[in-house]
């Protein structure tokens, strides 16, 4: 694609700095399990991760809401816990319970993982899934890598399963902080490899999802949060120059404020946690933001709905945004109020 044709892309266009009248939309999570036909093609797979390493089937549903919706980008349908078993964690999926893994707590489970340039062979199928969608995907419709931050992963390395005050992986910074740090360290040099594949195989952004920086406080946020973030984009930056990053630590608080100028990030995702006005007054200062629609309206929908989307596009629209949900799209929401939010944005 030439740089005239991309440039027109408006995902693209914010990711820049520009104002648009109306903010181009996309959906985190926007394939997944509220869609029927996410259900067929998962079903047809067998489980969720034969899903994200069949790259036919992975580029099937990464379409699936292209299709529906019409969204101005497509996100790459994988897992951030798939840079992890290509390190040489063990990985499967129970059922309504979530993800399993081998844990990471001791020095000698640290050396027994893999090194950054031996992931690919696990991850090229989905190297081939952005190859995919980069030939398949409408001409105007931005296409989104993804990896989670090293604190985000290191969380679920180290207890093994997701928690909800992540409360293993804060035990093992206090306790044993040379086997913590030298898991964060291998997560930020194996996530600047997996996010460079992706942007050869045809991504045109990238995204860091920081889910549990919110339970990083004061100096642990800036070093743990801040800091891989920075280090990353600095050589995504380098390696790849002109590519958009989005980085988004959730539930940051005052630590969205100078995000984007502290790590080099183009624009930043804001959780709904804080309101669109306080992101515009302290956030967008510094350029594109992202969000921030609460994901309980995509099931309960109705006026609500309506008048909160309407508030945080004119909260944001005097300066670079692109509109998102706060949060995932939950497996509950109904498809009708994906459309509803749309038309709202497109259409005032």
């Amino acid at each position: 694609m030439s740089e005239p044709q991309k440039q027109q892309k408006k995902i693209l266009r914010a990711l820049a700095g520009e104002t648009l009248p109306t903010p181009p939309i996309w959906m985190m999570r926007q394939a997944g399990r509220y869609l029927p036909e996410y259900r067929a093609t998962r079903a047809q797979a067998g489980d969720f991760l034969s899903l994200c390493y069949n790259s036919e089937l992975a580029a099937e549903v990464t379409l699936q809401p292209i299709r529906r919706y019409g969204f101005d980008a497509a996100i790459l349908f994988a897992d951030i816990l798939l840079l992890p078993q290509a390190l040489g964690a063990d990985l499967w999926f129970v059922t309504g319970e979530g993800p399993r893994l081998s844990t990471t707590t001791t020095a000698d489970q640290l050396a027994a993982l893999k090194g950054k340039d031996d992931i690919h062979e696990v991850l090229n199928p989905v190297y081939d899934t952005v190859s995919i969608l980069s030939r398949e995907l409408p001409s105007e419709t931005t296409l989104i890598g993804f990896a989670g931050a090293p604190w985000t992963v290191a969380t679920y390395m180290i207890a093994g399963r997701g928690t909800k005050d992540q409360g293993p992986a804060h035990a093992l910074k206090d306790e044993n902080r040379a086997v913590f740090e030298g898991l964060l360290d291998l997560l930020t040099e194996g996530t600047i490899e997996y996010l460079s594949k992706q942007i050869e195989a045809g991504a045109e952004v990238v995204k860091l999802f920081d889910s549990w920086a919110g339970s990083l406080k004061g100096a642990d946020f800036q070093k743990y949060a801040l800091e891989p973030a920075k280090r990353i984009i600095a050589e995504i930056k380098k390696r790849h120059p002109g590519i958009p990053v989005i980085a988004f630590p959730r539930e940051a608080g005052n630590g969205y404020i100078g995000f984007a100028k502290a790590t080099g990030a183009d624009c930043v995702a804001v959780d709904n946690s804080v309101s669109a006005e306080w992101v515009a007054e302290h956030v967008q200062v510094d350029g594109c933001v992202q969000g921030n629609l609460a994901s309980r309206h995509m099931v309960t929908g109705g006026q609500d709905l309506i008048d909160d989307t309407r508030r945080i596009v004119q909260a944001l629209g005097k300066g670079p945004h692109i509109f998102n949900l706060g949060h995932g799209i939950t497996p509950d929401a109904d498809p009708e109020n994906v459309q509803l939010m749309i038309d709202t944005v497109r259409n005032g």
